[in-house]
């Protein structure tokens, strides 16, 4: 990024920044009870179960959808020098790991990652600790990361 691009990078953060937590809010992403009741597919026999946020997925994939589109139409990204595209393209141990522990975890407080940290702007009861061991189990899986990518490589 040159440095005459980042008065827009940074505007184009700011802006992401509040469309995103808005939207968490406006969704009621940041309710742990509407995610628990819209993870628990045992409670649709009973009538309990609320498919609402399932709107909210289709409506991010959709705009993403087409956001991708446009943007591999572009030569580069509006306010950086090139695109920055992930190295990882497969299905291994450590993403599925990964995956199944953030499931445990969000389904166990009803909090994901990004609703969490926009709910600081009011510190419910219990955040504090929810945020201090969520960044705890980041810390210690910048450690079990390579760990287990080298016995799955030995495998």
């Amino acid at each position: 990024m040159t440095d005459s691009l980042k008065p827009l990078y940074l505007l184009n953060a700011a802006i992401s920044g509040a469309l995103f937590g808005a939207g968490l809010y406006v969704s009621q992403m940041v309710d742990p009870l509407k995610v628990l009741r819209f993870l628990d597919f045992g409670a649709m026999a009973s009538g309990g179960w609320d498919p609402s946020l399932a709107f909210v997925i289709v409506a991010a994939i959709g705009v993403m959808f087409v956001g991708v589109r446009i943007a591999g139409k572009r030569a580069r990204p509006l306010f950086d020098l090139q695109f920055h595209k992930p190295d990882a393209k497969q299905i291994d141990v450590p993403l599925v790991a990964g995956a199944v522990l953030f499931g445990i975890g969000w389904g166990m407080s009803g909090i994901c990652p990004g609703p969490a940290i926009a709910l600081v702007a009011f510190m419910p009861q219990n955040l504090a600790i929810f945020l201090m061991t969520m960044f705890a189990g980041s810390l210690l899986g910048s450690y079990i990361t390579p760990w287990l990518k080298q016995r799955t490589a030995l495998a």
